[in-house]
């Protein structure tokens, strides 16, 4: 028996047209790329998203077409993820900074029919033309008084783009499982690969990050979302601030720690969401200028762990919360989010902040167990580690344009990350599972090592390696960046990790380097170390 309720479909557009008429008045600000900061309502937002809906309609857009996007957090970026997939074509955000291969292959893998870009990125996209031909045009996200000069064919002005179409639109109805957006991974090897999200699982998705139990958005809230809108769809939090009705206050590309600072000061910002590495650059900002926050409450950080040392600083130096999250692209992305319990109130701050160095307990929507390599499951008792595997309406099933599963015969989706699963519910990534280090059939967490590493004064970032021992298999290598004119040692770094590691997780040296490489989301590139550091010899005592 069938329950009797209205079957509407979850569609994109409903999110942005629920924000105009019972959030109509709340802000959008954006500073933007040409200079000035923007400001508009979510009901001119919803306007202008029509507006590019028949503009893009004009064009010959139509269902499923793949509309690419080289853009920063900002209105018009904004105007298109809701124009695009509303209208039922396929958002597809590039990130810029890929390998100008790497865009290029996405791009054409994609087959994006138009891409949209911003003032900044025109010379990455006017070096690759020759590579791209099967693009249609190319839209500058500009007015006609700052539109530049380029050497791309055929070339439109957004804003005169804009002007061509009127804001009577009627969002098309169409099944639920439609495509809505498409995402690629910044995979380490390898090409990229492609996530295709649908409406409902970004609609569902947005209600998993609203719920107090994941990010909490209200209508109360002033979000600024620091994580690109190029990466991984922002986290979500556009569509979610959407239904929600929250203010958004949007960096453009301005992310350094003194633009962000006075961005989140002047706008009232109660709620903020990034990659470790921003927060450092604002943290060092604040320590030298001795700034305080006046409405910062809440900090979502993700993307990789984050050390103990910025929990602690967020927590005690300036009375915000970090809410230490995890997802993957694949999972749109949001998986687990660490919110602390009721029974967790009282707890003094020193173990709060343990607590918050995992990852946190799973969003509704999304489950999870740990097996070992037979793939057997393993008991939740927050010490014995294995694969981490999900399944969910947002997770994905396979990648575009492939025919090859990444799920096994129950649905489960292997994420690559080592982790515990405590009694509570609450998940900890241990390693990812080709980051793990073995050491004299010991295993020995990089990321537990890093987090150590990164809390000794003097140090600004640090990776930890596996590198071959002669008698241990296995042991770590620290490659640490100093803080700007400290004189920290090698023996300053050991001597500091003995107050909290075992004699045999100690690392066996340290160097230093003026700067570690990065992926393009902001992700240690261990891979690339592993390969520089491969024949680097340690002792066998």
């Amino acid at each position: 028996m069938l329950g009797l309720m209205q079957n509407r479909p979850l569609l994109i557009s409903e999110q942005i047209e629920f924000a105009a008429r019972n959030h109509g008045d709340e802000e959008i600000v954006s500073r933007s790329v040409e200079g000035p900061i923007h400001r508009y309502t979510y009901r001119d937002c919803a306007s202008r998203s029509r507006q590019m809906a028949n503009a893009l309609t004009k064009l010959g857009v139509k269902l499923g077409d793949r509309i690419g996007t080289l853009a920063w957090n900002g209105y018009r970026h904004m105007e298109l993820y809701f124009g695009v997939s509303g209208m039922g074509a396929v958002c597809h955000t590039i990130n810029p900074r890929l390998f100008p291969e790497q865009i290029v292959y996405i791009i054409n893998h994609a087959e994006d029919e138009y891409i949209f870009i911003d003032l900044t990125f025109l010379p990455l996209v006017e070096a690759i033309k020759d590579s791209i031909t099967n693009v249609k045009g190319f839209v500058i996200m500009t007015d006609k008084e700052h539109m530049p000069e380029t050497s791309l064919p055929n070339v439109l002005c957004y804003e005169e783009l804009m002007a061509s179409a009127d804001d009577q639109f009627a969002w098309p109805e169409f099944d639920e499982n439609t495509a809505s957006s498409l995402c690629y991974t910044s995979g380490t090897t390898g090409n990229p690969k492609g996530v295709l999200y649908s409406h409902r699982s970004t609609v569902l998705h947005s209600f998993g990050i609203r719920s107090p139990d994941g990010v909490g958005f209200s209508s109360q809230e002033v979000i600024l979302p620091v994580v690109p809108m190029f990466h991984a769809n922002a986290w979500g939090i556009v569509y979610a601030a959407a239904m929600a009705g929250s203010k958004l206050v949007m960096p453009g590309a301005q992310m350094d720690g003194k633009s962000i600072y006075e961005l989140m000061e002047a706008e009232g910002v109660t709620l903020s969401a990034g990659v470790p590495t921003v927060w450092m650059m604002l943290l060092a900002f604040m320590n030298e200028s001795n700034s305080k926050f006046t409405t910062m409450q809440r900090t979502v950080i993700g993307g990789s762990a984050v050390p103990k040392s910025m929990i602690e600083s967020f927590r005690n130096n300036y009375n915000v919360d970090v809410i230490h999250a995890w997802g993957m692209t694949e999972m749109s992305p949001l998986g687990t989010a660490c919110n602390l319990k009721r029974k967790h109130a009282g707890l003094p701050n020193e173990e709060k902040n343990d607590l918050n160095l995992k990852q946190g307990v799973a969003v509704f929507g999304v489950e999870m167990k740990i097996v070992d390599d037979t793939g057997k499951e393993l008991p939740w008792d927050g010490e014995k580690f294995g694969r981490l595997l999900v399944r969910g309406p947002w997770v994905t099933s396979g990648y575009f344009k492939s025919d090859q599963s990444v799920v096994d015969s129950d649905g489960w989706f292997d994420t690559g990350d080592v982790s515990t699963i405590d009694k509570d519910g609450y998940m900890q990534i241990v390693d990812r599972s080709k980051d793990v280090i073995k050491s004299g059939g010991e295993w020995i967490s990089s990321i537990d090592v890093e987090n150590e590493v990164v809390g000794c004064p003097g140090i600004a970032e640090a990776a930890v390696i596996a590198v071959p021992h002669p008698k241990w298999d296995e042991r770590p290598l620290v490659i640490a960046v100093k803080q700007e004119g400290s004189n920290v040692s090698k023996e300053d770094v050991i001597e500091h990790l003995k107050r909290s590691l075992a004699k045999w997780q100690l690392p066996d040296d340290v160097v230093f380097v003026p700067e570690l490489p990065h992926t393009a989301t902001g992700k240690l590139l261990k891979n690339k170390l592993r390969e520089e550091y491969k024949d680097y010899t340690l002792s066998s005592s």
